[in-house]
């Protein structure tokens, strides 16, 4: 409870830029960007910023090393976190006018949030005078990162949502190996079948901020309406059924409630990996860091469940490379982005880490070199690529404050002080306060 409190709390970037005690960190060095360390633009300190398991951490600082000895006359410093409590840094930073040169940023709520405010560069110059070079990238790929005709962030790689499975756990338990077909009854009933003969959990509890998502994409409908002015469902039994299919499983044992799920820190520390629970719901790019904390356990991919589930896929930018629009260092910050997004070294050293590459060229130079992982991730983008629909883009500004309200709710739920049909009422009351605030 304390957590999600916190988190509802940083989220509220536009009431927190009012907030002159949260300037800066202290890691900052500088007002709005880093400074030249030298005279005469000698040398320039560039300011970089990501979230991260501790895999991708420490391929990005092989990244940088390798972008610093092309670039001599640029020095990236650089700062990072796990996702948890990221953006409530960035929105303290924001607040003292201190956003670094060169950011990670999100697609669909957090991008937006940011754009409302004003707080990204408008990239489009520099993709159009070739500082940035995306020829060959898909128009779809790049519409990912523009919000208003402005081009503010360029995708990282492409990235998807996925059950990842422990064929271990299940073939022990002598339960049905998933493929792309199965349903919402099958993933409760191979759960339920891993717990009764295994004495472990049979599934991780689901995070509602883009799982929910997914289950109302499934069933034909969105989380928020066009003009993102409301929600984009009536019906709260929607919410009450996905609060009870989780319920449930939490209830008897099947899956974790929240005072295990608060313990994991990372990556590293999920149930999957160390053999306690058969199936996990994430992005495809986290493949590598889980197979590599898996060891020798076998880790495989399909589709989620449900028996419309190509209406629910859909393929989104794992992340974006963003410059803030008070960086002193534009035309520098560009250089790394356009290192990062044409450099088939880059891609050796993360593989699919940040997604599959967005560039046809690279793709195909990795293609005879990928690692076992990457390649079932490569795989799995072109299996999605053919089922799945076109991703929702119409995130308010809000979006994030109502993504965090969901989470909050959601563990009201999980912990039994409101029914899922209490749950799904008080958060549609959540969501409308914020979205017409």
């Amino acid at each position: 409870m304390k957590k999600s409190l916190l988190w509802s709390l940083g989220l509220s970037l536009a009431l927190i830029l009012f907030l002159s005690a949260c300037s800066g960190s202290d890691e900052a060095s500088g007002e709005g960007g880093s400074d030249d360390s030298g005279e005469d633009g000698d040398e320039v300190t560039l300011r970089m910023t990501w979230w991260g398991s501790q895999s991708r951490h420490d391929q990005t600082q092989e990244i940088i090393k390798k972008f610093e000895e092309e670039n001599p006359d640029i020095k990236i410093e650089a700062e990072f976190t796990g996702f948890d409590g990221y953006f409530e840094k960035m929105a303290a930073q924001a607040a003292g006018n201190n956003l670094p040169d060169i950011m990670q940023q999100n697609f669909g709520e957090y991008l937006n949030q940011y754009a409302d405010k004003g707080l990204l560069a408008d990239l489009t110059e520099y993709v159009e005078s070739g500082q940035i070079n995306v020829e060959g990238v898909s128009d779809t790929v790049m519409e990912s990162g523009k919000k208003e005709g402005k081009l503010l962030g360029i995708p990282t790689g492409t990235n998807a949502l996925t059950a990842f499975y422990n064929t271990d756990m299940l073939e022990e338990a002598g339960a049905e190996i998933p493929d792309e077909n199965w349903t919402w009854d099958d993933y409760v009933a191979t759960a339920r079948k891993v717990h009764e003969e295994t004495g472990e959990f049979g599934a991780r509890l689901m995070e509602p901020k883009n799982l929910f998502e997914y289950y109302l994409r499934e069933k034909g409908y969105k989380l928020f309406n066009e003009d993102g002015t409301d929600l984009g469902y009536d019906d709260d039994q929607l919410l009450a059924d996905y609060f009870t299919l989780n319920k449930q499983l939490v209830d008897d044992g099947v899956a974790p409630g929240y005072d295990t799920i608060q313990q994991i820190k990372g990556v590293e520390d999920e149930l999957i990996v160390h053999g306690k629970a058969p199936f996990d719901f994430r992005w495809s790019n986290q493949a590598t860091a889980l197979t590599s904390a898996a060891g020798d356990r076998n880790l495989e991919m399909t589709l989620l469940p449900g028996a419309n589930n190509t209406d629910g896929m859909y393929l989104k930018p794992a992340m974006l490379w963003s410059v803030s629009e008070n960086s002193e260092h534009k035309e520098e910050a560009v250089r790394f982005i356009d290192f990062f997004t044409n450099n088939i070294e880059v891609y050796k050293i993360g593989g699919s880490d940040r997604g599959v590459p967005i560039k046809e060229e690279i793709r195909n130079q990795m293609a005879d070199d990928l690692s076992e992982t990457d390649k079932k991730v490569f795989d799995y983008i072109e299996l999605v690529t053919e089922k799945s629909s076109p991703i929702d883009s119409n995130f308010p500004p809000e979006s994030s404050e109502v993504l965090a309200a969901l989470e909050e709710v959601d563990e009201l739920v999980m912990y039994g002080e409101l029914s899922p049909e209490e749950g799904a009422a008080q958060f549609r009351e959540k969501a409308t306060s914020i979205l017409n605030r």
